[in-house]
């Protein structure tokens, strides 16, 4: 297979901004100069500790060690090879690539976006369909529900033709093979091994990742000979996966971030209904329940941790739609944000509900939603007959643990009186059944530790590093060597290079700067002071070079501030260095060792001569 030029891989590294990429999946905020942060998109926290350097190109997260630059980010969030990674990126930036073979691209472009391309040219043929005569039947369909053209052409909306082969006809005839086809999810294959379109007489919606690309479709029938379900959604393929896509989040991420609330609905036209109702925040799942995967894309870019946040849920008042509350209440706990539970009055759901009522009645059932805790506990309380005691007790014994796991502590009292209330009990009988609930639940397991991993290698992380003064400022003093070496002289850096680490987690970092001080200055600098560092220590390496400096956000600053620090450090080490000479001077005999008695002089004179350029260096 042909290999990206290593030169077209440096340019692309450098022409992209990493922030605009991790930023299409992870809320970003300041976190100091020249850093930002948010949660780790790599695994669950509560509080952010995932840090990206513009600057330098590099993510890193403090809490589960991963880090790395863009290629490597979109390898892992995404599951890419590298080729792939790189691709992407240069098709972001109009970037031609040129191969090892000297092609302007390789014979057989890789999977990944081989599958998106296809993705995407089926999207352009669905759409310019549905303004055809056949599609009327698609055309009348959005229009009963006060959905106009351009509606349509803003969420992408198309048609698929009543035909067996007509997307397959249509891509074939772009260089679309049959394999890219099947490998899509576009085709499907009958018992006798027929091809055939998946897509048929249907509505089709595109289902888009977070950077607009499209890795799917959902499909609504049109037709009554139509024997499918009423929608059908694209397999499991290379790019879609329906347990980590959401769909209408391509167009719904920024106000998400911006407002910190998120309308989890059920439908396609339920998120087409709320976002022109202006709940421009709403999304759906695609023929799946809500779960965990979700709730990890929702927690990044709304900055969950913020304790500003609002995850309202829509349901259905059917069984169906308890279920689904039900198991969304199941995974409440993964977010910080405040959790609701949106239901009209009627039962009409955001689609039929702005079709009748108006987008005022969209807005109004959105703004004023039920407590997650409260719409499952009045859930529950449905199941039992209350006119007996009986039902009473079952109520209230299935009631209490839900109140035992309200997070907010304070609230608990408030929802134990309601709860007595709305079961007519004593209050006192009430609370003791939630003491004893509060009894019974058991404390979270601790991790497992799989026994064929055998022992982790040993690493080394910045919170493995002492505490005292002198190590804390040897600490900061390679930090800012690792980030902003360029900010300093020559001079400086020198005095910093021979300085004698106290630790020798540190030092050795030091011998890694030193050996890759030719790369000073470029993209390779942090790439090669890791490469040439043992493994153990790579991770305080990482974290060294992306910890927020305690400076201010100007450049003046930064340079103030690093300078001061690389100074400090050199004079202590000139300050030892004079006590030293003074030291074997006092004991130098001129008249038995005249020499060495000059030379310790000379070299006193010399180190006077250091501290003063040193000192004006620092200023």
């Amino acid at each position: 297979m042909a290999r990206i030029q290593r030169a077209d891989i440096d340019q692309v590294r450098e022409r992209t901004n990493i922030e605009d990429v991790v930023g299409e999946y992870v809320t970003l905020k300041s976190a100091g100069v020249g850093s930002k942060k948010g949660l780790c998109p790599f695994h669950d926290e509560r509080t952010p500790s995932f840090h990206i350097r513009p600057q330098l190109g590099f993510y890193h997260c403090f809490g589960c060690g991963e880090s790395g630059d863009v290629y490597s980010f979109l390898q892992k969030i995404d599951h890419v090879t590298f080729v792939e990674a790189v691709e992407r990126l240069a098709a972001r930036i109009g970037y031609t690539l040129t191969y090892e073979e000297g092609s302007a691209a390789p014979v057989e472009p890789s999977n990944r976006l081989r599958l998106l391309q296809a993705n995407a040219a089926a999207a352009e043929f669905f759409q310019a369909q549905l303004a055809r005569p056949e599609a009327q039947a698609g055309r009348d369909f959005l229009g009963a529900r006060a959905f106009s053209a351009e509606a349509a052409a803003h969420f992408g909306i198309g048609f698929a033709p009543q035909s067996w082969d007509a997307l397959t006809n249509h891509l074939r005839g772009l260089g679309y093979s049959m394999q890219d086809l099947q490998d899509a999810g576009l085709v499907s294959t009958n018992d006798r091994g027929r091809h055939y379109d998946r897509f048929r007489g249907r509505l089709v919606w595109p289902i888009r990742d977070t950077s607009g690309q499209t890795v799917g479709f959902g499909a609504r029938k049109l037709f009554d000979d139509d024997k499918g379900p009423k929608y059908l959604n694209t397999p499991e393929t290379p790019v879609y996966h329906k347990s980590k896509v959401l769909y209408g989040l391509d167009l719904a991420k920024r106000d998400i971030a911006r407002n910190h609330e998120v309308v989890v609905v059920e439908g396609y036209t339920d998120v087409m209904a709320a976002h022109l109702a202006g709940i421009t925040t709403a999304v759906a799942t695609c023929g799946t329940s809500f779960g965990v995967d979700h709730i990890k894309i929702l927690r990044r870019i709304m900055d969950d941790e913020s304790n500003r946040g609002r995850v309202i849920f829509n349901f259905d008042p059917d069984e169906a739609g308890r279920k689904a509350a039900m198991r969304a209440f199941a995974e409440e706990n993964r977010f910080v944000a405040q959790t609701f539970v949106a239901v009209a009055p009627d039962g009409l759901d955001p689609c039929d509900l702005r079709l009748k009522h108006g987008a005022a009645a969209v807005q109004s059932l959105v703004n004023s939603p039920m407590p997650m805790y409260e719409f499952v506990i009045k859930e529950q309380l449905k199941r039992h007959d209350l006119r007996n005691a009986e039902g009473r007790v079952a109520a209230l014994r299935e009631a209490a643990p839900v109140i035992c796991g309200i997070r907010d502590r304070a609230l608990r009292p408030e929802y134990t009186r309601q709860l007595a209330g709305w079961l007519g009990m004593d209050l006192e009988q009430v609370r003791a059944e939630v003491r004893r609930a509060e009894h019974q639940i058991q404390q979270p397991a601790g991790e497992y530790q799989d026994p064929s991993m055998g022992t982790p290698t040993p690493s080394v992380r910045i919170s493995d590093l002492p505490n005292d003064p002198t190590t804390r400022h040897e600490r900061d003093v390679i930090a800012a060597v690792l980030q902003y070496p360029h900010m300093l002289s020559e001079a400086q850096l020198d005095g910093v290079l021979t300085y004698r680490f106290g630790d020798a987690a540190l030092d050795t970092i030091r011998n890694a700067i030193i050996t890759s001080r030719p790369y000073l200055g470029t993209p390779q600098w942090l790439p090669n002071v890791q490469e040439d560092l043992p493994q153990a220590f790579m991770p305080l390496a990482m974290d060294l070079s992306m910890v927020p400096l305690p400076t201010g956000p100007g450049p003046e600053q930064v340079a103030a501030y690093v300078r001061s620090l690389a100074s400090s450090l050199i004079e202590r080490d000139l300050l030892r260095r004079k006590a030293e000479l003074l030291s074997e001077l006092q004991r130098t005999d001129i008249e038995v060792d005249p020499m060495r008695h000059r030379e310790l002089s000379e070299e006193l004179v010399a180190v006077e001569r250091q501290k003063r350029a040193i000192r004006e260096h620092a200023g």
